[in-house]
């Protein structure tokens, strides 16, 4: 299929990315190629055999297939370049879509469907033994679509994972300490950028971060100057007050300064925040004057429940014991 330069999409790390226009069986089809030349080639050779592992994987962005071109001069220099096709994304990043919105924020019920989107595509990602290390607005890409409803046509969006460049196997910490961070700085958890682990709680802590940045329309740890001491003291990024007091259980339980109590993706899943069947809990009005109460509420609330679920993992790995009189 012959394929024809459309327009230039962006630059990341290990490469550039553009638009490709093609015809197949009288239709057009858009493949955006992603190509890196020699210094990253290495990189993007590892995103496209770890994406050929998520073949048909709905939360995660297809790849159809990669190629190397080369280039010979007249003093017998060669110029390599290495590209893989993906399929395109009509509605740019979740960045790029975000800025569609007032203030850059998200609707209360869009962001909990994303939400549920992105845990499917983590709980995928987790299950064949992968972190994808860097999850943030500008690696989620937006699909838009039309869906006809009670004979009215409205545009619905499906989110899909990308990049993968700096993916890891779930336990790998090989990349430390010889770069300093495995992502991006400001969505690691605390573990990661102290000891250099590469754990499934990295994404969920980065998970919250997306979520938190959906709400607000700000980046995580807006509200001061942000300092890498203070992701290493476990402090989390600040929760406003005026959220729904189910998505700040959520983000709790992301931004939980030990990785396995925030749970993991498929748990998370079932979350009262997704609709899931967690207690149901009875919320104050929200005023000035009890604020402050909502607040204590809900981390006395957190620390209740993650006490049960420690007594619940106690129990199962404790031996059964039959006293005799």
């Amino acid at each position: 299929m012959a394929m024809y330069f459309e327009k230039f999409l962006g630059k990341g790390s290990y490469g550039s990315v553009s638009l490709f226009r093609g015809e197949r069986d009288g239709k057009t089809v858009l493949t955006a190629l992603k190509t890196s030349e020699d210094d990253h080639a290495e990189a993007l050779f590892r995103e496209f055999k770890i994406l050929s592992e998520f073949k048909g994987c709905s939360r995660i962005v297809q790849c159809y297939w990669d190629s190397v071109h080369e280039e010979m001069f007249v003093n017998y220099a060669r110029d390599s370049e290495y590209t893989i096709a993906m399929e395109y994304a009509a509605g740019g990043s979740l960045k790029s879509f975000m800025k569609s919105f007032k203030d850059n924020k998200l609707p209360d019920y869009i962001i909990r469907k994303f939400t549920l989107m992105l845990l499917e595509g983590l709980a995928t990602i987790h299950g064949h033994g992968y972190v994808h290390c860097d999850l943030k607005p500008d690696n989620i890409l937006v699909f838009p679509s039309c869906v006809s409803k009670n004979g009215c046509r409205r545009t619905s969006y499906e989110l899909k994972i990308s990049d993968f460049g700096l993916s890891r196997r779930d336990g790998d910490n090989s990349w430390w300490p010889r770069r300093r961070y495995a992502g991006t700085p400001i969505y690691m958890s605390p573990e990661s950028v102290s000891h250099g682990e590469t754990g499934k709680g990295l994404d969920l802590w980065s998970l919250g971060c997306v979520v938190l940045e959906m709400y607000t329309g700000k980046k995580p740890w807006w509200h001061t100057n942000y300092d890498l001491k203070n992701l290493k003291k476990c402090y989390e990024p600040l929760i406003p007050s005026d959220l729904p007091f189910d998505a700040k259980l959520f983000l709790m339980t992301c931004f939980a300064p030990d990785p396995h109590e925030r749970e993991d993706a498929s748990t998370l899943l079932r979350h009262r925040f997704l609709g899931g069947d967690f207690v149901k809990i009875t919320e104050l009005p929200v005023n000035a004057d009890n604020q402050r109460k909502i607040t204590l509420e809900v981390k006395k609330y957190f620390r209740q429940k993650l006490t049960e679920i420690k007594s619940i993992r106690v129990a199962e790995v404790m031996p059964s014991r039959t006293i005799k009189a």
